[in-house]
């Protein structure tokens, strides 16, 4: 199996710079033996590029070492970087100018004619000048491969694989000074240093105070740049006006890129600074409008979006104070002020409608004034120029914005355009804030009309309870709204059913509710194998303690006995039941009094129970109904009715309950045409053998 290893970044770092730390203590060695060499007069036998590939490797190692560290860094703003610069500067220039005292200390000293001593701290400021080079050549490269195209990346690669190349032209032993070939490759080299120093895309996203930290950077790093190649170059008599002999290619072009670019983008800043603020200005304006269209994604409400409107409209046009004012869908204002006490809110607005200085601006969409802004002059007032918005939100002006300045006229054209759009912003987030809580509020409406129908559907009897003197059919259908119909059976004896049919007033889940409450009831009571007017009366009392006092059920009791061939029957406000008689052949609605449940609730409510027996025949029918059915209306409004019901019992008896069924239903949608169903549409058929 292969052992497979990997190198971290950080592996690298630490490698690149102990090597180049061993060929610096190489190479200053080297040179230490050399000295001692000619005052010994012996020969070293050492060649003397071995220190110049020294020092040329040092730098390789230098460039690998903040290659590496340039990607560890965490990705932080522009100026952080140039942080980075200042502060390896500020460190090499302390210790430099600490080698520089104390040579000045021990110049009079034998000490301060050591050879070695001053050659093991020449080599150490020009090592740490080195290592403060390159770190800025990094973070320079950084800077310049900004939104990088990719002919930048291929001119960048083409002049760093030349400046890398140049680190080793100092084995030629070439000067600038005196060899035309160096002056050439130095003057082509500057000149692309001179290309790059004009990427400088990264200013662009400095904002004002970022700006003026970058300059003060840069011009601190600039100095640097200049104390350095004055301590390498420039001779200590003579000042500028004579260069030490100049002989490493690679050191002193990237002296000269770091250079121009430092001075280009000083000069790029100071000339964007004009320019800054006013673009700020715009980024937080289209900041602004961004958050008052996003209001509504994140969840903010009205005021919220009235107090996002208020803090940018205030920042756009530089204003002292200001307030919104709104009127509420209850007729009561509500007011959100910024920098401005109530009393002195009260004061300026008197102040704004009496005022004849004012300048009103149309709006071209508006049918009527109330739609224009105002530009009013005060002057008896700490605010001397005042700006009134019209809030209009879904084509109604439901309240104004006000802005308020301390300096006269100060609102101009292009000020007054952003608040336009601001309001106009703000106006369509609350339009489509209220929208969204209107579909909000029908999601829920549906969802609840949802529940209330698998509600109802799971509290009606899957299996209808009869024997074989007589059959029976149940249809149901829920309307778009929810009522409360409910119909169920029980057999309580052999030969003994009870049959009941309610419909609970109201609609959606409060129907629902109150439906699976009669359930409960009746299954509770049903068992005691009670009287049709005891049952009602108790069914009566239970209700009372927990329907809701505008509520109440209707319902119709029977009890039906195969063997006595009787029906026991009561009515509590229930539609009449339609009876059809075999021997008769005739069709008529068994109208006994009675009143809904919960609609007095007391033991009074006994005296309005009104107990019915009969006896049945072969072929008699029962049609139990919901008024969903005899109530159905018609385009032209006209009712289904009790004698059309009558009629088509009649007409149609002679068919078994499921049929029976169908007619009414079919001729009944017939009727209704493609209209919505108004309430629930419930029957029971039960026709006897």
């Amino acid at each position: 199996m292969s052992l497979k290893i990997h190198f971290t970044p950080k592996f690298y770092m630490r490698a690149s710079m102990t090597m180049a730390v061993l060929m610096w203590v190489i190479a200053t060695l080297i040179q230490i033996l050399e000295v001692l060499a000619a005052k010994s007069s012996l020969d070293l036998e050492i060649s003397k590029y071995i220190p110049i590939l020294l020092e040329d490797l040092f730098y390789i190692f230098i460039i690998v070492y903040y290659r590496f560290k340039i990607l560890s860094v965490e990705s932080g703003g522009f100026v952080d970087l140039l942080w980075r610069v200042f502060a390896i500067g500020l460190v090499t220039t302390v210790i430099s100018l600490s080698i520089m005292l104390f040579n000045s200390e021990i110049a009079d000293s034998k000490l301060g004619e050591n050879e070695f001593l001053n050659l093991l701290l020449f080599n150490t400021n020009r090592a740490l000048i080195s290592v403060f080079l390159i770190s800025t050549l990094t973070v320079w490269k950084k800077l310049i491969l900004y939104q990088k195209s990719r002919s930048l990346v291929v001119y960048w690669n083409i002049f760093e694989s030349v400046l890398l190349i140049s680190i080793f032209f100092n084995l030629t032993e070439f000067t600038l000074q005196n060899n035309v070939l160096f002056q050439v490759l130095f003057a082509i080299m500057a000149v692309m240093a001179i290309i790059l120093s004009g990427n400088l895309k990264w200013v662009a996203y400095l904002n004002f105070k970022q700006k003026w930290k970058s300059v003060l950077i840069i011009l601190l790093i600039t100095i640097y740049i200049f104390y350095f190649f004055n301590y390498l170059y420039v001779a200590s008599n003579d000042a500028l006006e004579r260069l030490n002999t100049i002989d490493n290619l690679f050191i002193i072009v990237v002296f000269t890129f770091l250079l121009f670019y430092s001075v280009f983008s000083v000069l790029v800043i100071l000339f964007n600074l004009p320019t800054s603020s006013v673009f700020e200005k715009k980024m937080e304006e289209a900041i602004n409008f961004q958050r008052l269209s996003q209001s509504i994604q994140q969840g903010e409400n009205e005021d919220q979006i009235f107090d996002v409107l208020l803090n940018s409209s205030m920042n756009a046009v530089y204003a002292d104070a200001g307030w919104i004012e709104v009127t509420l869908d209850n007729a009561e204002s509500k007011i959100i002020s910024k920098h401005i006490s109530r009393e002195n809110l009260n004061r300026v607005k008197e102040q704004i409608l009496t005022s004849k200085n004012r300048t009103v601006i149309k709006n071209p969409l508006a049918v009527n004034s109330d739609s224009d802004r105002v530009l009013v002059n005060l002057k008896k007032s700490n605010y001397k120029s005042v700006f009134v918005v019209p809030l209009i939100i879904q084509n109604e002006v439901k309240g104004f914005m006000y802005l308020l300045n301390e300096v006269s006229d100060s609102f101009n054209k292009e000020m007054i355009s952003i608040i336009n759009t601001f309001a106009s912003q703000a106006s369509v987030s609350i339009e489509n804030f209220r929208l969204m809580g209107d579909a909000l509020l029908n999601e829920r409406y549906k969802e609840e009309l949802n529940i209330a129908k698998s509600v109802q559907r799971a509290l009606l009897p899957k299996k209808l309870d009869h024997d074989s003197a007589f059959s029976i059919h149940a249809f149901t259908e829920a309307a778009a709204e929810v009522g409360g119909d409910y119909y169920d059976t029980y057999q309580l004896s052999e030969h003994r059913f009870v049959i009941v049919i309610g419909d609970v007033s109201g609609k959606g889940t409060s129907a629902a509710f109150h439906m699976s409450q009669m359930k409960g009831i009746f299954q509770s009571l049903v068992q005691l194998d009670l009287s049709a007017e005891e049952f009602l009366f108790h069914a009566n009392t239970a209700l009372s303690k927990c329907l809701e006092r505008t509520s109440f059920i209707t319902l119709t009791y029977f009890i039906i006995d195969t063997q006595e061939r009787t029906i026991e029957f009561s009515r509590a406000g229930h539609c009449p039941t339609l009876y059809y008689e075999k021997k008769k052949k005739e069709t008529r609605f068994l109208e006994n009094k009675g009143l809904g449940l919960g609609i007095i609730r007391n033991s009074t409510y006994k005296n309005f129970i009104q107990v019915n027996k009969m006896s049945f025949g072969k072929d008699d029918i029962i049609v139990l109904y919901t008024d969903g059915i005899s109530e159905a209306s018609n385009a032209d409004h006209d009712e289904f009715g009790y004698d059309r019901m009558k009629n088509l019992l009649n007409q149609n008896a002679h068919y078994d309950p499921t049929m029976i069924q169908k007619v009414f239903i079919s001729k009944l949608y017939e009727f209704c045409g493609g209209k919505d169903l108004d309430d629930d549409y419930t029957m029971l058929v039960i026709k006897f053998n």
